[in-house]
């Protein structure tokens, strides 16, 4: 199962996220959720580097397919709406192939 995890603070602004594990919905290289949850999170990091002001920390673990980015800088709306948009993209993943492959989780940090 992948666990993607939201971080955000009191006021909602997200601070950052965390997407880890495998789905096991296929075999390994072919698995269309991993690939999905994959792209989503890779491009919603490369969109905050490229396009917004903010700063953030990113960690990548290959093998464990995971994927860690915290906002070190949160002024810049275009981050806030990058997460949304990520956000949106795996709610709709899990609503169509399942909870069993992926947990959408949140934490106030």
């Amino acid at each position: 199962m992948i666990c993607a995890r939201f971080y955000r603070d009191s006021s909602g602004h997200y601070r950052g996220f965390a997407v880890k594990g495998h789905a096991g919905y296929g075999a390994y290289g072919s698995d269309i959720i991993c690939a999905a949850v994959s792209a989503l999170s890779i491009n919603a990091a490369n969109s905050i580097e490229n396009f917004s002001s903010d700063r953030a920390t990113v960690r990548t673990e290959e093998e464990k397919g995971s994927l860690y980015l915290r906002l070190d800088t949160s002024k810049d709306e275009t981050s806030q709406l990058f997460l949304k948009s990520l956000e949106l993209g795996l709610k709709n993943i899990r609503d169509q192939y399942g909870s069993k492959y992926l947990k959408i989780l949140y934490k106030e940090v």
